[in-house]
């Protein structure tokens, strides 16, 4: 009997923990403290995260750090962006510089592990590409055999291209620059035959930094998997959670047909993921140390995953990308959203 009464008492116990709400982390401390959110993103890659003349950022890696603070301060406008390079998103997402980093930074097991890293979501799936000059009439990338490519140090692309030129004997030249501006630079003024980075990058270069994009062309050929995403420093579990969720309920959203425009008329449906979703059934920002609007605040920001794709990188937009494999799975694509429950 004794020992019935222990284990139903230590069933109570753990219920109760579980049923408690989110405490604040060290993060969310500081975030509100401070009143802004710090964001570490790419110095310039248009489409994803690049300011204009004004100063004004934009981007789909851009709005996810504005549904972030939508989501915590109530307010999108509340973030400093931090423009970093390859070299130095990790060192400054690691000693505290920024809050978090939504960089077109790909998800890897050493970044996971060892560099004391968290990946939260994925907000876009990619893959490394080759971009030559249209009249080399190209069709493949093993056809860069003895050729150069210019590459970003410090990256994933780097060791992907050298592994792509071992496995397939190509012996490619590797030009390897400390910069993303100083590779682009570089292939563009003809140093290199080829130019490799992920295949939205090379869309966003050419229709940038091109004097005439039709000049250049984009190989077919992806040679690596590169699931991209926001990050976060391990160690306040807290902050992970916010950061992932809201990536989350990002596409989830896009899954339940909410939208910027139909926010305030579906906060009056019925249906109980709704209702969880946008805080007008079930307060679910109390698992994470939020108040019961949080969703809600990042969906009128933002519009939902499916809105800031086409906002940012869709085939409306300057980049023209397809939706692909960033469609909702429902459609053919991988966008699977956690449940919001």
């Amino acid at each position: 009997m004794k020992q019935i009464k222990f284990v139903a008492a230590a069933v109570v116990a753990a219920t109760a923990v579980l049923a408690m709400p989110a405490h604040a982390g060290e993060t969310l401390d500081a975030v509100k403290a401070r009143g802004t959110l710090v964001c570490g993103v790419n110095t310039g890659l248009p489409g994803f995260s690049a300011a204009d003349s004004k100063g004004e950022w934009s981007g789909l890696d851009v709005d996810v750090c504005r549904a972030v603070a939508a989501a915590t301060l109530g307010d999108a406008s509340k973030v400093k962006y931090v423009p970093l390079n390859s070299t130095q998103r990790f060192t400054a997402l690691q000693s505290g510089e920024v809050d978090m980093l939504s960089r077109n930074t790909t998800f890897t097991m050493t970044r996971d592990t060892s560099l004391g890293l968290h990946a939260t979501g994925v907000t876009y799936y990619d893959g490394q590409g080759f971009m030559v000059p249209t009249k080399t009439k190209m069709k493949s990338a093993k056809q860069l055999k003895n050729q150069t490519v210019c590459v970003e140090a410090g990256t994933t692309t780097e060791k992907n291209l050298t592994d792509f030129s071992k496995a397939n004997n190509l012996n490619i030249k590797t030009v390897v620059f400390e910069s993303f501006e100083a590779a682009k630079a570089a292939f563009f003024a003809g140093r290199c035959l080829g130019y490799t980075t992920d295949a939205s990058g090379l869309a966003s270069v050419r229709n940038k930094d091109a004097q005439n994009p039709a000049d250049y062309m984009i190989l077919p050929e992806l040679v690596s998997k590169e699931p991209l995403g926001p990050m976060v420093r391990q160690g306040d579990d807290q902050w992970f959670g916010i950061v992932k969720w809201v990536v989350a309920g990002l596409v989830e959203a896009e899954e339940l047909g909410v939208t910027q425009a139909n926010l305030a008329e579906m906060k009056k449906n019925d249906s109980p993921a709704i209702g969880r979703l946008l805080g007008s059934k079930d307060d679910t920002g109390k698992l994470i140390g939020l108040d019961a609007e949080w969703m809600a605040r990042a969906l009128a920001a933002t519009g939902n995953y499916g809105e800031i794709f086409e906002r940012h990188v869709g085939p409306n937009s300057p980049l023209a990308l397809p939706r692909g494999i960033n469609n909702l799975w429902t459609n053919g694509g991988l966008m699977y959203a956690y449940p919001v429950r």
